[in-house]
């Protein structure tokens, strides 16, 4: 058995995603809209997360191997938390990574 691995189609970045698959224009752009939303709100969450990760380790003036060992990760995850790499992390690995550093994430809904 063979199986067909070539690629027909390539979203171009910024493309609405929901139009090319078939949504009414209409209903296409509300769900673009919504999904944009959500990452943005999931980006900012991370951003927020990682500037607590940041600032605890300036406040206790760590070398980034050293809160690499405290936050039980690897230095290069440790730069990219200080580097605000959002993409790399998902909300769930930054919140253990301040629950590590007895900084509970308590959510809000309001």
């Amino acid at each position: 058995m063979t199986i067909d691995t070539k690629i027909r189609h390539v979203t171009k970045p910024g493309a609405n995603l929901f139009l090319e698959l078939g949504f009414a224009p209409d209903e296409a752009e509300r769900l673009h809209a919504v999904s944009q939303k959500e990452i943005n709100d999931t980006r900012l969450l991370k951003q927020q997360l990682m500037r607590e990760i940041s600032g605890w380790i300036d406040e206790h003036n760590l070398r980034q191997a050293d809160a690499a060992e405290i936050l039980m990760v690897s230095r290069p995850r440790v730069s990219d938390v200080v580097n605000q790499k959002t993409a790399k992390f998902t909300l769930d690995t930054l919140v253990e990574m301040l629950s590590r550093i007895g900084k509970p994430v308590t959510i809000a809904v309001g």
